[in-house]
């Protein structure tokens, strides 16, 4: 990948940081004071949500987590929501769900938010949309069956026509963005300079976009600890980290002292702090519609994989 060239970023600021909250597991009390302390630091961010509960036979014993049929859970979104924050589609629900109710829980979804889903990120059921080996392309499919032992192979069906979890078409109608590659790198930007992109081989996802690793509070601590930050703000870059606030971020109602301590840090400096839908909206509109090329294409999943196999990200 090229370096990126430096941005432009609003009001001035020097760089640009958000975060992908991933819904498994989420509660009020266990996201709920971090979310809070992030309306503090001045941090709207985008939290992912599931629209109705699923097969209760389906749950996988700790991995819970409230969706919008809660509805002391619904009435928080809704506050985070006016506050600022984006809610952001994580899959219907905890299980894979057919076409139809896909479909309900989009319309339910903007009938509660007042606009469809900007952002997405799979949840890892049926209903996944060019996931698994889907995720690249050529003889990296190979790899990746390889690194998974072949386990998932057929597994995510959102982007196969003519399955019953086929809702591609829904998919490209209603979501904009949705996320892919993870990279340890804090400046996704500098991983991934293309984003967002669009993927004429996954033509039913209208924009993609990366991430950097958070997936729980010791990795997100290791990525934005001040080195990084310092850096982040010197090359002028764009952060959005994917994680999971449910996973030890809070306890007991205490935010974690380390990632508190670092993201107090971070909100001193001159960033452009908003959701990600308003980090990528801001991209597309200064750089336009970009298509990514065959030799772009190898260059990402080939580090996405380098990195997966030595490092373990997502």
């Amino acid at each position: 990948m090229t370096e990126p060239k430096k941005i432009t970023w609003p009001e001035g600021k020097q760089f640009a940081f958000t975060v992908f909250d991933d819904t498994d597991f989420a509660t009020l009390e266990n996201v709920g004071p971090v979310y809070a302390f992030l309306a503090d630091c001045g941090m709207p961010t985008t939290k992912s949500i599931w629209v109705v509960d699923g097969d209760p036979a389906q749950r996988v014993p700790g991995r819970g987590g409230s969706t919008c049929q809660d509805p002391e859970h619904l009435r928080w979104l809704l506050d985070l929501q006016s506050k600022g924050f984006e809610i952001g589609w994580h899959s219907a629900s905890w299980n894979g769900l057919p076409r139809e109710q896909v479909r309900a829980a989009l319309d339910r979804f903007a009938e509660l938010f007042q606009h469809p889903p900007a952002t997405a990120a799979n949840h890892s059921f049926l209903e996944g949309i060019y996931w698994g080996e889907a995720r690249v392309s050529a003889w990296r499919r190979l790899l990746y069956g390889l690194l998974t032992r072949f386990r998932r192979r057929g597994r995510y069906r959102g982007h196969v026509e003519g399955d019953p979890y086929f809702w591609g078409d829904l998919c490209r109608e209603r979501i904009k963005y949705y996320r892919n590659f993870v990279f340890h790198e804090i400046n996704t930007l500098k991983a991934c300079p293309l984003m967002p992109y669009h993927d004429a081989q996954r033509p039913w996802v209208n924009y993609w976009y990366a991430s950097s690793d958070g997936n729980r509070v010791q990795r997100f601590n290791r990525c934005i600890a001040e080195a990084a930050q310092d850096r982040l703000e010197e090359e002028g870059g764009a952060c959005i980290m994917y994680t999971h606030f449910a996973c030890g971020f809070a306890e007991q109602g205490r935010v974690e002292p380390r990632f508190r301590a670092l993201m107090e840090r971070l909100a001193r400096k001159n960033g452009w702090f908003v959701p990600v839908a308003t980090l990528l909206d801001h991209l597309l509109e200064l750089r336009g519609r970009r298509e990514i090329s065959a030799v772009e294409r190898r260059r990402l999943e080939c580090r996405w994989l380098w990195e997966k196999i030595f490092t373990g990200t997502d």
